[in-house]
């Protein structure tokens, strides 16, 4: 008997489940988790050197550290910060029993709440009420004795802090050691968005030390590509995306130079690849992919269509060979462009422009973001070639408005 293609309901809803934990793309979602904090920190050799010049005396036994580290959202501050306390605890592992603790100011955000996470951290039996600060940083000084250890305090988001306690722990901290027998009990390391030295007093600025400011710039496109390659590389099924794509992204995120934003942008187009996933189609990011909307999509100049539409009738044409060959793949060369406009301008029945004034068209477009350029060397390094691509637009669909405007102005 025929069930004109009725299904129980149970059927259905194993199907559309089925999606769950295939993993056609996606091999390792935990790398796409903004606190994941991976092995090797990418795109920030210059500012892990200035870091670590700053505790070069943490290795001794009575050495410390201390530094401000300030940037803005995304520009790896805390990833900074977490990696440098692990990677010289490995370090340093035969030389100097080396602990830390990281708090997150904005869920303690008095001076009182931060001593108890610390010393929550350092001894998970230790009675978070019913002693004043002047008891439990005794009892912070009695642990460390104890262990002969020394102890790395970072305090992310501090200005949260210090907005409601002032600066009265840091100095404390700064302190721990004085009337001690030794010293090197502690180093500290302050991270926040705002210049928070603006705000210390004179006497917790001078025992920081003015010079000890770390200011974090955000990443630039080659720092944000190197953070996507290495999260597909981890995260992703061999095979599944290409270095043009990774591109794309760093390309799409470098307005805001937030590393966040690139992961963001590269788990968003896991989740189209994968949910767009049948018996036929290709099972590797691609265009439409990369170009799915986030809820949180900022404003730029690339964020809709109208943005051509006062371009010249010539100018269109160069963006429509542009867009034709964006749609198939994820870079063109500038020789490409001028072989495709040549076609595009037969098809309009148009005279093609000058290598010069195409040459202008393209600069044009990049300072309008439309689109992006870089060079590289060509293969075999013989020469080098300027390589474009279209990070805030779907080609096709701009390619469907200029066919559309193209149609009314000739």
């Amino acid at each position: 008997m025929f069930n004109n293609g009725w299904r129980k309901p149970s059927d259905v809803m194993s199907n559309y489940l089925d999606r769950i934990g295939a993993g056609w793309i996606l091999a390792n979602p935990e790398v796409f988790n903004f606190d994941y904090v991976p092995d090797e920190l990418v795109g920030r050799d210059d500012v892990q050197n200035e870091l670590a010049s700053k505790f070069t005396t943490i290795h001794s036994p009575e050495g410390s550290g201390r530094v401000v580290i300030t940037g803005p959202v995304g520009s790896g501050k805390t990833t900074l910060a977490q990696t440098f306390c692990r990677d010289i605890q490995r370090h340093l592992a035969n030389k100097r029993n080396i602990r830390s603790v990281h708090v997150n100011c904005r869920n303690a955000s008095t001076s009182m709440r931060v001593v108890q996470r610390i010393l929550h951290e350092l001894a998970p039996g230790h009675p978070d009420r019913g002693l004043s600060m002047g008891e439990l940083l005794m009892s912070l000084r009695r642990i460390l004795r104890q262990e002969t250890s020394h102890l790395i305090v970072v305090l992310d988001e501090v200005d949260h802090m210090l907005r409601l306690s002032g600066d009265d722990l840091l100095y404390q901290l700064l302190r721990i050691d004085e009337d001690q027998s030794g010293k090197g009990t502690l180093s500290l390391i302050l991270i926040s968005q705002e210049q928070v030295l603006d705000v210390l007093e004179t006497a917790v600025i001078s025992r920081m030390g003015s010079t000890n400011h770390l200011r974090v710039k955000p990443y630039d496109v080659e720092g944000l590509a190197a953070i996507a390659t290495q999260r597909a590389k981890m995260g992703l099924v061999p095979g599944t995306w290409t270095p043009e794509i990774i591109r794309i992204l760093a390309e799409k995120a470098v307005p805001t130079g937030d590393a966040r934003r690139v992961i963001e942008l590269l788990n968003a187009a896991v989740e189209r690849c994968e949910f767009r996933q049948d018996a036929h189609n290709e099972r590797r990011l691609i265009i439409d992919d990369i170009h799915v909307p986030l809820n949180r999509e900022p404003t730029t100049t690339g964020s809709n269509l109208e943005h051509i539409d006062d371009l010249n009738p010539n100018a269109m044409l160069v963006l429509l060979a542009l867009c034709r060959r964006l749609t198939k793949q994820e870079t063109m060369t500038t020789g490409d462009v001028e072989q495709l406009y040549a076609v595009v301008c037969e098809e309009y029945e148009q005279k093609m422009k000058s290598h010069t004034t195409v040459w202008k068209y393209l600069k044009d477009f990049e300072e309008r973001q439309i689109i992006s350029s870089r060079v590289a060397t060509i293969t075999g390094g013989r020469g080098r070639t300027t390589h474009l691509s279209m990070p805030h637009f779907l080609p096709k669909d701009l390619a469907s408005r200029l066919e559309m405007l193209l149609k009314k102005k000739f």
